[in-house]
């Protein structure tokens, strides 16, 4: 029997299966309906990092049992599209820029990413056409070329351009196949590459926290002992239960995935500082959609490498989004990392992952879901289609964060960092391949039925900031007694100084 799609998550996160009875789902119809199970897929990457998060919360306070999560339908199907809710002093935010969209071509579809100025300005001059060019103008030039050629030449100049492919040709092509060997979550540390350390580190599962309260249920003898790990200290019971209390997160992330990873650690508690090159500006609009609860500075590596030197040396966690190798020159690819800092935890996100020919490569999850079949899927190979939200890049930003969240539950006993990467690539495997629809008996969460999902309403909120009156998409990461909103609206991008809050 197939087990869960939250089931099979966190296992791959390390998690004791004996904590899922403490999941309970709010279903609802009309939910990020699609031909896939893209609902399903969200549940289990919202459920699991909220599981990951009571875990931490309740080995810190010393709690004797894990606090409930609940996974609300609505909850999750709104912010899995929060770009699209957010409003800016009323003003709505444009997601994709002209030039970026589906092409015809001479065989087929291309998609093409031409959010940021940079891959504007590559995907032209690849093309060969002016600085100037219309929507009108690329689409004669592409016209009548082939989309396999297309996205080689574009990629060659540093652009963005993916050709449409079926999930039978992506399944046949050399990063798939790379893909398809890897695990969801791969993991580097301790317990070796791609393998979670058993629950709790070095302590067996029956000696960390216990199951989540079923409503009274027992739990496991000794689950409230305090962290002992580099770092982390005990919780106070004031307030709501933030987990990640105290955790210094450096933020190198950028759209979108990376840093929902870090807007959700932030609401957990952690002090996430977002850092970013001058010469890099980031989207304002993106910025306001996921800069909640953190602060933002501007660093260039090379010219204040002492400054950056000083934060990473009281880090806690290190999470990077950056295309595979683009921090290398600095000394800051992840095993670099990990062996100057070895109780240092570090999440890698990237598109296409860190192997195989792509491994190299930029990518978005608009540019993912054409490679991997999923256009096909949700449309034809004729007029293809998306998914109902950006799902890769959501659903992996909250898979970093639970594996962050598990990696330091589990350092609270061994006291060692971890190393953890996941790839949109291999989500949309996840996805199209291995979430299925079949359920093991009694490993199902409790599921009642809520009203159906027509309006996000319930799931919304506003606030006033720096960067304006913000209309929000609340957090979906829900447990009892944790954190219901952030600490804190985005500030303006880059403003703040470069130092631990």
């Amino acid at each position: 029997m197939t087990r869960t799609p939250m089931a099979a998550v966190w296992e791959e996160l390390g998690g004791d299966p004996a904590l899922l009875p403490g999941v309970s789902t709010v279903a609802r119809a009309g939910a990020l309906e699609a031909a896939l199970p893209v609902r399903a897929l969200a549940r289990a990457c919202v459920g699991a990092c909220a599981l990951a998060a009571a875990e931490l919360g309740a080995r810190r306070a010393g709690l004797a049992r894990v606090p409930r999560v609940s996974v609300d339908d609505g909850a999750v199907a709104t912010a899995f599209v929060s770009e699209r809710h957010l409003r800016i002093d009323g003003r709505a935010p444009l997601n994709f820029a002209p030039l970026s969209r589906f092409w015809r071509t001479a065989d087929g579809w291309v998609r093409t990413h031409a959010n940021y100025p940079r891959h504007r300005a590559r995907l032209l001059d690849a093309l060969g056409a002016a600085d100037d060019a219309s929507p009108e103008d690329v689409a004669a030039l592409l016209a009548g070329r082939s989309a396999r050629e297309i996205e080689e030449t574009v990629y060659a100049a540093g652009g963005l351009a993916v050709a449409l492919r079926t999930p039978k040709e992506w399944s046949a092509h050399a990063q798939g196949l790379a893909l398809a060997q890897r695990p969801l979550v791969e993991w580097d540390g301790p317990a070796g590459r791609y393998r979670p350390v058993d629950p709790g580190g070095s302590a067996g599962p029956a000696e960390q926290a216990g199951p989540t309260d079923p409503g009274g249920a027992g739990g496991h003898e000794g689950a409230g002992r305090a962290a002992r790990g580099p770092g982390l200290g005990e919780l106070s019971g004031d307030g709501a239960l933030l987990p990640a209390s105290g955790v210094r997160v450096l933020d190198l992330t950028r759209v979108i995935a990376g840093p929902v990873a870090t807007r959700t650690l932030a609401l957990l508690g952690a002090d996430v500082l977002r850092v970013d090159a001058p010469q890099l500006p980031e989207d304002l609009d993106a910025h306001a959609d996921t800069g909640f609860g953190k602060r933002s500075t501007l660093l260039d590596l090379a010219a204040d490498r002492r400054a950056f030197d000083e934060l990473l040396a009281s880090a806690d966690v290190v999470v990077t989004g950056y295309r595979p190798g683009a921090l290398d020159r600095f000394g800051l690819s992840p095993e670099a990392l990990a062996e100057r800092r070895p109780g240092l935890v570090v999440a890698q996100v990237s598109a296409w992952g860190t192997y195989g020919p792509w491994g190299g490569r930029r990518g978005f999850d608009s540019l993912v879901q054409v490679a991997t079949g999923i256009a096909v899927t949700e449309g034809s190979p004729e007029r293809p289609g998306a998914l109902p939200a950006q799902a890769l890049d959501h659903g992996t930003g909250y898979l970093l964060a639970a594996a962050v969240l598990r990696a330091l539950t589990e350092r609270t006993e061994s006291g060692h960092g971890r190393v953890v990467r996941l790839a949109l690539a291999r989500t949309a495997m996840w996805l199209t391949d291995g979430i299925g629809r079949a359920e093991t008996p009694g490993a199902v969460p409790d599921t009642s039925a809520g009203e159906p999902y027509d309006r996000p309403d319930a799931w919304l909120a506003e606030r006033t900031g720096p960067v304006g009156r913000l209309r929000h998409a609340l957090p979906p990461v829900s447990f009892t007694g944790g954190p219901t909103d952030w600490s804190r609206p985005p500030g303006r991008w880059g403003t703040d100084p470069a130092r631990w809050a």
